[in-house]
C-alpha cells in the first residue's frame, strides 16, 4: 500500500511541476546557481535542487529513498525501452535520427547563444569545449572498456 501511494503521488505530482515550472526560471529552493546540481540522497545527478519536483514536501528520509529509487528505476527502463526500440531501426533510420538530433541541438545552441553578451558566450563557448573533452574522454573509456572485456564497440 506504501508503495502504491509513492508511486501514486509520484506520477500525479511530476505532470503537475513540469507544467508549474517555467524552462528556466528558477523557484527559491533551487536557488544554487546555474551551474549547480545536487548529488547525493536528497537529489540526483544531473538535476537541480532536491529530486526535480518534490522538494517541497518535507519528504521524511524513508520517502526520500523510496522516491529516489523510483526515480532511478524509472530512468532506467525508459533508457530500456528506448533501446530497445532504437534496436530495431535500421542503419540508414539510426543516422537519419542523429542527423536530426544534432540539427534539433544545433538550433538550440543558436538560439541560445543569440541571447547571450559577449562575455557570456566566451564562457558558454568555453564550457562547451570542455563538454567535448569530457565526451571524448568518455569515449575513449567506452572503447577501452570494450577491447579489455573483448567485445565490439
Amino acid at each position: 500500500m506504501r508503495k502504491t501511494l509513492s508511486m501514486l503521488l509520484l506520477a500525479a505530482a511530476l505532470p503537475a511541476a513540469a507544467i508549474a515550472a517555467e524552462h528556466g526560471e528558477r523557484g527559491p529552493a533551487c536557488d544554487m546557481g546555474s551551474d549547480y546540481y545536487h548529488k547525493g540522497a536528497d537529489g540526483m545527478a544531473g538535476m537541480p535542487g532536491k529530486m526535480g519536483g518534490m522538494h517541497g514536501f518535507n519528504l521524511n528520509p524513508e520517502q526520500r529513498k523510496t522516491m529516489h529509487k523510483a526515480y532511478q528505476e524509472a530512468a532506467q527502463e525508459k533508457r530500456e525501452i528506448t533501446q530497445r526500440y532504437l534496436d530495431k531501426l535500421s542503419e540508414a533510420d539510426k543516422e537519419a535520427m542523429q542527423k536530426e538530433l544534432q540539427a534539433s541541438r544545433d538550433k538550440a545552441d543558436k538560439t541560445f547563444r543569440d541571447q547571450l553578451t559577449p562575455e557570456q558566450l566566451k564562457a558558454f563557448d568555453e564550457r562547451k569545449a570542455e563538454q567535448e573533452k569530457r565526451r571524448a574522454e568518455w569515449e575513449e573509456f567506452r572503447k577501452w572498456k570494450a577491447e579489455k572485456e573483448g567485445k565490439p564497440q
